[in-house]
């Protein structure tokens, strides 16, 4: 019945729409929750650089039963952990990492941005400073983020070469089958000397990254890769190499140079890669 349900929503084209309110009324109802609880914790430690608020305590974000047992045998920086959210706007972890470094080599203003699967708060925050293309390959998710939101498959793109100054994609490469022809594809779209943006979760105890790309089963997914669809876990090294196969320039800025961030309580172990055309 659900799913029948859910086919019937799909065809009338209402299924993402409504899904995507609904999950912004549990973000909402999320929100109001994490304020009460937190209201004790306000003061002094972590500061959100989203909404300016401060908390002594951040609140935690823990994977699902399912994806659990993927994620911590093999060690994955995924976004998981003590002091993710904020309990204020519930901004993330890796969205307050992006964040930062816009103030510092992540310049945004006037310049002209490809969001792929745009994240709230990143997406507000840039809207107001550049000029900001917003796409998925399932748009309707994302309704309740940006109004305009345009379909995308980040395989294909269609936009013209050298259209961007950004790509900003955090936290997709890990679903996309070809993710070496999606990281070819993201540079063409970037002008010459133009950043890309390209997050995932990965590891550094695993040999090498681990992956099916034909794999379509939620359950095993789950069980695998640490999320019903993801199709892969990086191995740190690996994805630096496949990104430098694409023809970019990479950095890897690992977690403890980026210490002055950590007020802004963003993921342990997570360093920035730094990606340019």
């Amino acid at each position: 019945m659900k799913e029948a349900a859910k086919s019937i929503l799909k065809s009338i084209g209402l299924y993402h729409p409504l899904q995507s309110f609904y999950r912004g009324l549990i973000k909402d109802f999320t929100k109001l929750r994490y304020r009460v609880r937190y209201k004790k914790y306000k003061g002094e430690g972590y500061t959100c650089n989203f909404c300016n608020s401060t908390y002594s305590a951040f609140a935690p974000w823990y994977p699902a039963a399912a994806d659990r047992a993927a994620i911590e045998n093999n060690k994955v920086i995924a976004g998981y952990g003590e002091h993710i959210l904020c309990p204020h706007c519930l901004s993330t972890a890796r969205e307050r990492l992006i964040r930062a470094l816009m103030d510092t080599i992540l310049a945004v203003d006037n310049k002209k941005i490809l969001h792929l699967s745009p994240e709230e708060h990143i997406y507000t925050f840039i809207r107001a400073r550049a000029h900001v293309v917003a796409a998925d390959y399932i748009p309707g998710f994302y309704k309740n983020i940006a109004q305009s939101v345009q379909y995308a498959d980040a395989t294909h793109l269609a936009f013209n070469d050298n259209a961007f100054d950004m790509v900003l994609a955090n936290h997709i490469m890990e679903h996309i089958p070809d993710d070496r022809t999606a990281m070819r594809e993201i540079r063409r779209v970037l002008k010459p000397g133009g950043t890309a943006v390209l997050q995932v979760p990965f590891s550094t105890s695993i040999p090498a990254t681990l992956e099916d790309i034909h794999i379509s089963d939620p359950q095993k997914q789950s069980a695998l890769f640490g999320q019903k669809d993801h199709v892969r876990i990086y191995q740190l090294n690996d994805y630096l190499q496949r990104l430098r196969e694409a023809g970019f320039v990479v950095e890897y800025i690992s977690y403890q140079t980026l210490a002055p961030l950590y007020r802004y309580a963003i993921q342990k172990g997570e360093g920035f890669i730094s990606i340019k055309k």
